[in-house]
Parts: structure tokens; sequence; C-alpha cells
């Protein structure tokens, strides 16, 4: 599992940036400190209770602890952390139904974008979605699950591109950065499951379907959310039987 996004930018190499180039990276720094902290927590490897020292994340990443400070500050504003008074930084519980929540949301973007990107679509567009869709039922098939999953990132940003709303797109970029890279090929179902949502999302773009597309993509959505939600459960001992649901 890839926790981490991008190459961190050595102390050494920052240091010796002199003023105003040091502070206009910094702020990418925070930003990938919080990634990192906001990766571990998803995937099970902080958990509710937790302090963080930002000294160690410093030590990870490779970087001085002020920016680790700034992304744990940021993470504190969207809920995953809480600051202690004379303690530090704690993690907050992160639960299914936080994740449901969340992917709710993605799917009411997500499902738009596809309503407007198979009104955009022609020949050549159809035909790169279905090019990537047939990579990914082979990875799916030969359990290539790193490969599956960066062909599901491509398969849905081809269509978010496809639909021309860079607003709406970039709202659900935020939404879906909270998701760790090379997390969902991790999940027990979900190469199944997007083998079989996909195929009909492409059903619905062949068709020209605007409304079908929107229902399909929004229920893959929710679908994946659900499959995290469980898996988050299930690590936490906190799993509902799925036939109460």
């Amino acid at each position: 599992m890839t926790l981490y996004r991008g190459p961190v930018q050595s102390s050494t190499e920052r240091d010796d940036e002199p003023g105003r180039a040091r502070s206009l990276r910094r702020p990418q720094l925070g930003a990938e400190s919080a990634s990192y902290v906001r990766d571990l927590i998803v995937a099970g490897r902080l958990h509710g209770g937790d302090f963080i020292r930002p000294e160690t994340i410093a030590l990870e990443l490779g970087i001085s602890s002020t920016p680790v400070r700034e992304g744990l500050l940021a993470l504190h504003a969207q809920g995953f952390v809480r600051l202690v008074p004379r303690r530090g930084f704690m993690v907050l519980p992160l639960t299914g139904d936080d994740v449901r929540d969340l992917f709710a949301g993605q799917a009411l973007l997500a499902g738009e974008l596809a309503a407007r990107a198979v009104k955009r679509c022609d020949a050549a567009t159809l035909a790169e979605l279905q090019r990537l869709h047939e990579a990914l039922e082979d990875a799916a098939a030969q359990g290539a699950r790193d490969e599956l999953e960066e062909l599901n990132h491509q398969f849905h940003r081809a269509v978010n591109l496809m639909a021309g709303a860079p607003k709406i797109a970039w709202l659900l970029g935020v939404a879906v950065s909270y998701v760790p890279v090379r997390f969902y090929s991790t999940i027990d179902g979900w190469p199944a499951a997007t083998v079989h949502d996909h195929r009909e999302i492409l059903d619905a773009f062949r068709r020209g379907a605007s409304r079908t597309a929107r229902t399909a993509m929004s229920e893959h959505i929710v679908h994946s959310g659900e499959l995290l939600a469980l898996h988050i459960e299930r690590s936490a001992g906190t799993a509902d039987d799925p036939d109460s649901r």
C-alpha cells in the first residue's frame, strides 16, 4: 500500500533556499504533511486517541517539524485531529459513517460530471474509455491490483476532464484526496465491484444516456464508499451485520 503521494523535498534543499523561495515551498510541504498523516489515519495506522508527534512525522518525511505542524493544523480544521492543550495533536476516531458521508458528497459531484461528460463524448473519447475499461478488466482478471487502481484512476480522470466543468472537478478532487493512493485495491470485493460498475457507466456513455450515466456513476461511488466503510469498521471491530443494513 502506498501511503504517500509524491516526493518530499529534502530539508537540505529547503534550507538552502533563501527568503521568498522558501516561503513559496512551505505551504506545499504543509499540504504534503497533512496528506501523509491523513492517509495514516484512513489506513488505520493511526487510531482515535493516538497522539501525533510532529518531530516523528518530520523525521519520516525528511522535512522540518514546522510544515508538519501546519499540516496538523489543517487536519484539525478538517476534523481529523484535535489540539489538546499542553499535549499536542490527538487523532479523532474515524467511523464508517464518516466515510459514507464523504462518499455521499463525492457521489453527487461525480454523477454530475458523468452526466455532463456524456453530452460532450465523441467517438475518440468513447474509444479511450473503452480501451481503459478493457485494460482494467484484464488487470482485475490477472490480480494486478496496483495496475487496476491506476487504470481506475485514469478512467475517472478521463470522465471528469471530458465534462468540461473544472470547478466541480476540483471540488471532487478535494473529496477524493481523503482516501490514500493504493488503498482501494487492498479492500475485499473492490476489484470485482469496480469492473461491474464501470461496465454500467460505459454502457451509458455508449448509449448517450446522461441520466443513466449520472445514476450509474453515483451508485458506483456510493458502492466504493460502502466497501471502504466496512473495511474500516472491520479493522476497528465495529462492523455491523451487512444483512441489518
